[in-house]
């Protein structure tokens, strides 16, 4: 299996579980230029990012290319206990998409 672009620590408290997330991602524009050839870089960024606890969303983000390299959220959520695992469906603006698990601690 190959290696995901998400780094996830996820931690369960009262009830809550809180949740800190990087993209490990180029997030081009399309807007820049190549430094040595003068043409512009394609567009490649993520558009859309979504999290599902037990098949229910507990977290969307629709993405545009103004959004830096390596984007880090951080978001929170109710319920969610130890060992439950989260599913992370992301979708690129060339129309890649992966999905990636993660278990909450």
């Amino acid at each position: 299996m190959a290696k995901g672009i998400l780094k996830v620590k996820a931690k369960s408290s009262g009830g809550n579980t809180s949740v800190k997330m990087m993209a490990k991602h180029v997030m081009e524009s399309g807007q820049r230029k190549d430094t040595k050839t003068g043409e512009l870089i394609p567009a490649l960024f993520l558009q859309t990012l979504i999290v599902k606890l037990a098949d229910k969303v507990v977290f969307e983000a629709n993405l545009g290319p103004a959004v830096s390299k390596n984007p880090y959220f951080a978001f929170s959520f109710e319920g969610g206990a130890s060992g439950d695992e989260m599913t992370m469906d992301w979708i690129e603006s060339t129309g890649k998409t992966g999905t990636e698990t993660a278990a909450i601690k």
